[in-house]
This record gives structure tokens, C-alpha cells and sequence, in this order.
């Protein structure tokens, strides 16, 4: 079965920069060529922070989503520490779903 990763890399100017990927090694690679995203481009070198995976593509793009736009840097920093990026955003969906 096909994973699908949902990952977060700190920039050189301390941002975050958050993905989705189906190769965390070779999309990390990628930033940190002059191939990657535009962003990243100018905040070289690129650490990983984290990634997530997800069996479902759909899924994986919904957190990366909910990962980019519902939180704020804290909150992000908090759930790469804990490692409960996954988690949080199924129980955020759940509630969602039941209104």
C-alpha cells in the first residue's frame, strides 16, 4: 500500500514550512536543491522536522491543509514536540463531521 506524508521543515530563518510528499527523503532533497518550492529556495539550508504518514492521499492533503491554515506557530511547535500532529487533526476532523 501506497504512503502519503505530511512534513514540516524549519528554514534556515526559522520558519516552517509544511508539505505533503510520497518521499520525504527525495522531496527533502528537492528543497534543499535549487529545484525546490519558492519559498524554500531562499531559506536554505532546510531541517525536517517532522513528517506524518498517511495512508490516504486525501486525508494527508486535508492535514496539510488544516496544518498550514488553522494554526498558529505555537500551536504547530506544540504538536511537533508532542507528536501528535496526526492525532490532533483526526479528532479536529471528528468533531467536524459530527458539528
Amino acid at each position: 500500500m501506497k504512503s502519503y506524508f505530511v512534513y514540516v521543515l524549519r528554514c534556515a530563518d526559522d520558519t516552517l514550512y509544511c508539505g505533503y510528499t510520497d518521499d520525504v527523503t527525495k522531496r527533502l532533497e528537492t528543497h534543499n536543491s535549487a529545484k525546490g518550492a519558492k519559498y524554500t529556495k531562499a531559506r536554505r539550508p532546510l531541517q525536517l522536522l517532522t513528517s506524518v504518514e498517511f495512508s490516504d492521499k486525501k486525508r494527508a492533503l486535508k492535514c496539510e491543509w488544516w496544518f498550514k491554515h488553522k494554526l498558529n506557530r505555537s500551536q504547530k511547535l506544540k504538536l511537533i514536540k508532542e507528536k501528535t500532529i496526526k492525532e490532533t487533526f483526526e479528532q479536529e476532523l471528528l468533531a467536524k463531521e459530527k458539528g
